[in-house]
């Protein structure tokens, strides 16, 4: 080949890897970033550098529980949850929760706690408004209604969306956990379907309830995933984290899962895929866990996940007995992992020493920023049996803190 033509064609080669060069990073500009790209500068491992308790918050839900001006009105729950709402008021959501009114010390037993009596009301769920960090009501109870003869339903995390893609008009989507009522181990119901929710604003009126992920047909108890202990939007997408129940089945920790939705359609059960091991599956799939070994890496019940500096971390209670007091942290770059962890643990404060737990943290991204993470636990009495004597003789019992975290780096 003479010289000039072997120059033209070095020429050529050189000038299409430019171009195919410019051409990716031009496609990868365009594409949506869907939070899945392993490693790369803007993920590292996290881990929690440093934690206190924040009083202010956990103070200002005793001062609304403890109030005896109300009779019918939000005094205890678990299950904590938040959203904030376009008109700038938080919405606080809650399981199980204790209504009626409250006395001051001493109690029937001769002891200083605040009290309720025997008799108050127990309902499946609860929302109480927050305006300008001050609690100022609780709408009508239970919130929603139970869908059938022994079940019921408990809101776990929400998010506000479009009322449909492209709308100017906002709702408040709730995702909700059914359970129907069990024999032991399932003394805390059995995992039967995650529906969604939807709330009017600014009045916050339950118009419709969609069931998005149906469980009734697999047929261990164990087995069955329920959707919505929390939720993490990146890229264009609501990504819906899940687990098992495989805890009250005598394994020591539960297993992990995720689906994803296109931000704006959390009500709409065909939007809906579910992480499979390989792929995004749509209806009918079956989802495989990303983070679980049955052993000693897993989830509690319920767990939290937020997005620190581009990295995913996964707040839990920790396996075994440590799971009553202490919670952990995993950190991945993508919310299908590797997850990797369990990292550095934190007690926080629990009342009258071993005799209750702590459960269910969440983090408030809302409350938050960079650098500072609030998260909230549930307390409650470790036996089961007369639980709900322990709760009404000291009502501060059965209420949510709140711890303030510091995350760095652990590299």
């Amino acid at each position: 080949m003479p010289d000039d033509a072997r120059a033209r064609q070095r020429t050529g080669a050189g000038l299409g890897l430019l171009l195919a060069l410019v051409l990716a990073a031009v496609l990868l500009t365009a594409l949506p970033d869907d939070g899945e790209r392993e490693g790369g500068d803007a993920c590292a491992p996290q881990s929690v550098a440093s934690w206190s308790a924040d009083a202010g918050l956990t103070g200002e839900f005793a001062r609304y529980g403890d109030d005896p001006a109300r009779s019918d009105d939000w005094t205890g729950g678990d299950g904590t949850h938040s959203v904030r709402l376009p008109d700038g008021r938080l919405l606080w959501l809650f399981s199980d929760t204790y209504l009626g009114r409250v006395h001051a010390p001493p109690n029937p037993f001769g002891e200083s706690y605040t009290w309720r009596e025997a008799a108050a009301p127990l309902v499946r769920n609860s929302a109480v408004v927050m305006r300008d960090g001050r609690l100022e009501s609780t709408l009508p109870a239970p919130l929603f209604p139970d869908p059938a003869p022994n079940q019921w339903r408990w809101p776990v995390a929400a998010r506000v969306e479009p009322r449909s893609p492209g709308s100017s008009e906002q709702v408040v989507r709730v995702l909700l956990w059914v359970r129907t009522a069990g024999q032991s181990p399932w003394i805390y119901g059995v995992p039967t379907a995650t529906e969604v929710a939807t709330l009017s604003l600014p009045d916050l009126r339950v118009e419709s309830v969609v069931k998005v992920f149906d469980q009734q047909l697999v047929p261990d108890p164990s087995r069955r995933v329920l959707f919505g202990t929390t939720l993490v939007e990146e890229g264009g997408w609501t990504y819906v984290f899940g687990g098992d129940d495989r805890q009250a089945a005598s394994r020591p920790v539960s297993q992990a899962y995720v689906a994803r939705v296109p931000r704006g359609r959390l009500a709409e059960p065909g939007a809906w895929r579910y992480w499979n091991g390989s792929a995004w599956a749509g209806a009918g799939a079956r989802p495989r866990a990303v983070l679980g070994d049955g052993q000693r890496a897993g989830v509690g019940s319920a767990f939290s996940v937020a997005r620190v500096r581009g990295t995913y971390v996964l707040f839990t209670m920790a396996a075994g007995t440590e799971g009553l007091t202490t919670v952990t942290s995993y950190w991945a770059c993508s919310p299908t992992g590797p997850w990797h962890g369990p990292t550095k643990d934190f007690s926080p404060s629990l009342p009258q020493g071993g005799q209750v737990a702590a459960y269910n943290p969440q983090t408030h991204p809302e409350l938050s920023d960079d650098g500072r993470l609030v998260l909230s636990y549930d307390v409650n009495w470790l036996e089961t049996a007369g639980a709900a004597t322990q709760l009404n003789r000291n009502v501060s019992l059965y209420r949510p803190r709140f711890v303030t975290l510091r995350l760095a780096s652990a590299r």
